[in-house]
């Protein structure tokens, strides 16, 4: 039997397992990031559930980095979002006495450096007013 003759090609059995595969992945990432960003509230002193809740969630993050929260209003700034988000990311390694490598690493590694602030060793300090009383190697 051609399987072209029954309106179904052959290679699109295979692209569905890679794409269900690959949204799997993506869900287990997600979950992952999302558990994370859970603990990382709850060691910062806030409620975990805060993090699940849109807009809010950066809010709080905003509070925890240290900054004030009229900050969050600027995530809504095209193009001034995407710095805004990195400064607020800087706030919250230094806030768990980390330094701007560990920012970059939150920021373009989401999946890998949440779960380590998250599950590691790092204690929450404090915001960006009292970071520096705490210095970083």
């Amino acid at each position: 039997m051609d399987p072209v003759l029954y309106g179904e090609p052959a290679a699109s059995s295979g692209i569905m397992a890679i794409s269900s595969g690959m949204s799997f992945l993506w869900l287990c990432i997600l979950v992952i990031v999302i558990v994370s960003h859970w603990k990382v509230f709850t060691k910062a002193g806030e409620y975990g559930w805060a993090s699940i809740i849109p807009f809010y969630n950066l809010y709080v993050l905003t509070k925890i980095s240290g900054r004030s929260g009229w900050w969050f209003l600027l995530l809504f700034i095209p193009l001034v979002n995407i710095v805004m988000l990195f400064v607020i990311f800087y706030g919250v390694s230094q806030a768990f006495g980390k330094g701007i490598g560990y920012t970059i690493g939150l920021y373009f590694l989401p999946f890998i450096f949440w779960p380590m602030l998250a599950f590691g060793d790092a204690k929450y300090h404090g915001g960006a007013d009292t970071v520096s009383q705490y210095p970083t190697s």
